[in-house]
């Protein structure tokens, strides 16, 4: 195994929606709820100088479910839990005589969950809503897990991360309904994981009466590279302590009823510290019930 293996945020990129999270917090009693499956499959890595290395062949497939609700108009309360995450490593052979080198590995088990509280620092309708999110990185996953216990479903540490969002929703011509935001966040880690910043960017467009959203998103984490660098942080875990990216994210959304609707996403990263090097997905169905 390579000394710095892979990072998988699978929350970060499960936590941006079309039509959910940004600085607008759901009215009472009004929220959103989403399933999802989110998978990624990888060959390769971005090591901790940004170069791209070869590894055995992995992926991870996580279903999971996110939600919103507004305790009030400025209240929100927000989570998402990875209800099955499976993590597995192929058998590594020989390139010459084909035996199996290193056994490969699988393990099914609860994720991490992930328990906010966003709060509208703006009021409700403002121009350029303003929010701020608290969010609780439950460690409920596997820390160690499989065979070799070589595999993860959580990285064992509790989280604690403040997000500040902006934004502005505005129309294109008569018919074009569309929203830009942005965020800046902190994340605090315990277990001698690095603190990081976090960033990003977001741009949607509504059309056909906004029963379909195209969504383009920048995300980034930078790590102040504060925390221990044993490999016991690193070889191990799919949850990869120093790591960096920044990624971009394509996804639409179609509403099929005036709730109910489906989503997709693809996702891939310009360029990465101790990350797969390959592309994300994700489909969904979701029911919003914020109207």
């Amino acid at each position: 195994m390579k000394k710095y293996f892979l990072l998988i945020i699978c929350s970060f990129f499960l936590l941006t929606q079309v039509k959910a999270g940004g600085p607008w917090p759901q009215k009472k009693g009004k929220g959103y709820i989403k399933i999802s499956e989110w998978w990624l499959i990888y060959k390769q890595h971005y090591t901790s100088s940004g170069k791209i290395d070869p590894n055995i062949s992995s992926g991870i497939f996580n279903t999971a479910i996110y939600a919103e609700y507004g305790f009030t108009d400025r209240l929100t309360g927000v989570i998402y839990a990875p209800l099955l995450s499976r993590n597995y490593i192929n058998n590594q052979r020989s390139s010459t005589t084909n035996e199996i080198i290193n056994k490969g590995d699988a393990v099914n088990a609860f994720g991490d969950i992930d328990l906010s509280i966003k709060y509208g620092l703006t009021k409700p309708g403002s121009k350029i809503p303003i929010s701020a999110t608290l969010t609780f990185g439950i460690p409920s996953g596997k820390k160690s897990a499989g065979e070799q216990g070589r595999l993860q479903t959580g990285d064992g540490e509790f989280n604690q991360m403040l997000q500040i969002d902006a934004g502005s929703g505005f129309k294109l011509g008569k018919k074009i309904n569309s929203y830009v935001s942005g965020y800046i966040g902190f994340n605090h880690r315990t277990q001698e994981f690095s603190e990081e910043f976090r960033f990003g960017l977001e741009y949607g467009l509504g059309f056909l009466d906004n029963k379909l959203w195209l969504a383009a998103k920048l995300n980034g984490i930078e790590s102040f590279k504060n925390g221990a660098t044993a490999a016991d942080n690193n070889s191990t875990s799919i949850f990869a302590n120093n790591s960096e990216f920044i990624s971009y994210t394509l996804e639409t959304s179609y509403y099929i009823t005036k709730k109910w609707g489906i989503s997709a996403s693809y996702a891939s990263a310009f360029r990465g510290e101790i990350i797969a090097a390959a592309p994300s997905y994700s489909v969904g169905v979701f029911f919003d019930f914020s109207k």
